[in-house]
């Protein structure tokens, strides 16, 4: 990140043409920018402005005198330039100044809502940065918040989930209460730990005087609670990682047996193209969907067959289809209940017999006189569902209880309990669970409480990477670098 201690400008609201655009500043230089270039309506000076209060007025651009006769004998600052009231006005906005540390940022920090035009936009923006401040990067206003002790890592995490939310469930997952209430499982299991350690401390400091709050026996039981809170809580990273992360999804099946049109059915739209001519499906489609609570990375792939007939543009999308059938976690397979079951069908059923993922089987077109012999599909699929497009909302249902019950908790309820959403909260959470397995194995085979005592405080670190304590530089700029420009 450039330098911390400028103070940067950023357009907030997405690019494009609406109704307001929202321009954020936050710095030390934050005010006295603002205050070169604003000028209220009522003729109030800007040290009047009421702190969380919109006031309108103009903002005027440093660099173009006001377009009017005599204007060349303008009044001068003393940066040189024309006074506010001598000076082209660029928009009239409401500004609003948010003082440290009550801010987001914990700097003080001015946002400025002017009409939502392409160029006016970004001319107020170019008036800030004239004016002194720097063009904000990426995520720069978070990571500032994260800096300044407003946020934790795990809380910034968080809204870079909620800024590119695609479904309800990662809203939910995401919000504030969601975040609130993953902070304060993660922070009661640190207290428990730093009050571990306080006993350990206490009796290697002073043996004789038995000031540890904890006998052998009471460590060990205390370790014990805290290392199933930790495994309680690793085991939501299943649920959370399927809301947010995803899961890498693929639909497969022979030519003509109905792939595109589930893959339409999912998506909501007519994405990948539906007709009755064999290898009409040539490369890979892909689209994030929701199907309940889950995030399907989901592929339409071209239809899997051999013989001839197939050219090398074909040939290329089957095997596109193969690599992605060994690498994903979900798997539809879809079949036509109306064709037999034939030497095509048992080759596919044999490959995908041999693939480590959750298997799903879809029989299509099950409102036709059934032709297709499913009697050794629940050897190999986890589910064998039957789908018609004579009712798409019952074929709708039925995947997402599958999905649904295959990758997530139905007991963990998002927004209302901690999850953890990401790899590495889930890595940081493992790997203190694991030092206080060593930590109660070691307390098991005999060893005093001096000699577990750095297993407990290297769980304690881990906790601390959590919320950025211990964290390194590389990790906290690859969170913030995912973050749009004004967030």
């Amino acid at each position: 990140m450039a330098g911390y201690f400028d103070t940067v400008a950023a357009i907030s609201t997405p690019p494009g043409k609406g109704g307001v655009a929202l321009i954020r500043m936050s710095g030390s230089e934050a005010n006295k920018i603002a205050e070169r270039v604003f000028i209220t309506a009522s003729g109030k000076p800007y040290s009047e402005i009421k702190p969380r209060v919109q006031t309108y007025g103009f903002i005027t651009d440093l660099a173009e005198p006001k377009a009017s006769e005599g204007n060349s004998q303008a009044e001068k600052t003393p940066e040189g330039t024309a006074s506010p009231e001598e000076r082209e006005r660029i928009d009239d906005v409401l500004l609003t100044r948010f003082p440290a540390p009550n801010s987001y940022t914990g700097e003080d920090v001015v946002e400025i809502c002017c009409h939502g035009g392409i160029l006016v936009t970004r001319c107020v923006l170019e008036a800030l940065i004239r004016a002194g401040a720097r063009a904000a990067e990426a995520g720069e206003f978070t990571r500032r918040a994260f800096i300044s002790g407003k946020l934790s890592l795990t809380e910034a995490e968080a809204i870079g989930t909620l800024l590119d939310a695609g479904s309800r469930e990662q809203i939910r997952i995401s919000a504030e209460p969601a975040r609130r209430r993953l902070e304060e499982r993660i922070a009661k299991i640190r207290g428990e730990l730093v009050g571990i350690m306080s006993s350990v401390y206490a009796r290697i400091d002073y043996p004789d005087e038995d000031l540890g709050d904890y006998s052998d026996g009471e460590l060990l039981s205390a370790l014990l609670s805290v290392a199933d809170d930790l495994k309680s809580l690793a085991a939501t990273y299943r649920t959370g990682r399927a809301i947010t992360e995803g899961i890498r999804a693929v639909i497969v099946g022979k030519p003509n047996v109905g792939k595109s049109s589930l893959y339409n059915l999912l998506v909501g739209e007519d994405a990948a193209i539906v007709t009755s001519v064999a290898g009409t499906t040539r490369d890979v489609l892909e689209r994030s969907v929701p199907l309940g609570r889950v995030m399907l990375r989901l592929c339409d792939t071209a239809g899997i067959r051999g013989g001839k007939g197939i050219d090398a543009v074909e040939e290329i999308g089957i095997r596109k289809s193969r690599e992605l059938m060994a690498k994903c976690e979900l798997l539809f397979a879809v079949f036509d209940n109306s064709e037999d079951f034939d030497g095509a069908d048992a080759e596919l059923i044999s490959e995908i017999s041999r693939l480590e993922c959750a298997k799903i089987a879809l029989i299509n077109k099950s409102d036709l006189k059934a032709k297709f012999d499913r009697s050794n599909l629940a050897d190999i699929f986890e589910r064998v569902i039957e789908v018609s497009a004579l009712d798409e909302a019952e074929t709708v249902r039925s995947l997402v209880a599958a999905a649904e019950d295959m990758f997530t908790d139905g007991s963990i309820k998002a927004g209302l309990d901690p999850i953890l959403s990401s790899a590495r909260q889930h890595g940081a959470i493992c790997a203190a669970a694991d030092a206080l397995s060593e930590a109660i194995a070691a307390l098991r085979a005999g060893f005093m409480q001096d000699a577990v005592s750095g297993l407990v405080e290297a769980a304690i670190g881990y906790i601390g990477e959590l919320d950025g304590r211990e964290v390194g530089e590389e990790i906290v700029s690859d969170i913030f670098s995912k973050f749009c420009v004004g967030k």
